[in-house]
């Protein structure tokens, strides 16, 4: 069974682009939301690790898509002026990693 605090973080990877995508791309929100939540793939390096999954691992820094490097370049991402695709993957991206930061503070580390 799912935690509370599991289940309000996936549903905030769902909401929080829908959000993000209503006020600052109206014009295009389903696209956007769809590339913005499509970009959770990244969470595939959580298979490198053992075990998979770990309540109190918190992934900022520990799995390879995770790590500071890693969000750098989809800040970098964000702010490239002529691909709207690639700039709402690392809208999308920066989103994900923020609100995995959120997580690892909630645990307390």
């Amino acid at each position: 069974m799912i935690g509370l605090q599991a289940g309000l973080h996936i549903v905030l990877h769902f909401a929080v682009p829908a959000l993000v995508a209503r006020a600052a791309f109206r014009e295009a929100f389903w696209k956007c939301w769809a590339v913005m939540t499509g970009v959770m793939v990244v969470d595939l390096d959580h298979l490198l690790a053992n075990p998979v999954f770990d309540p109190d691992r918190c992934s900022i820094g520990f799995h390879p898509l995770h790590t500071v490097l890693a969000i750098g370049a989809y800040g970098l991402l964000a702010i490239l002026p002529d691909s709207r695709l690639l700039r709402w993957a690392g809208i999308g991206l920066l989103i994900h990693m923020g609100l995995d930061g959120v997580d690892c503070l909630v645990q307390g580390g």
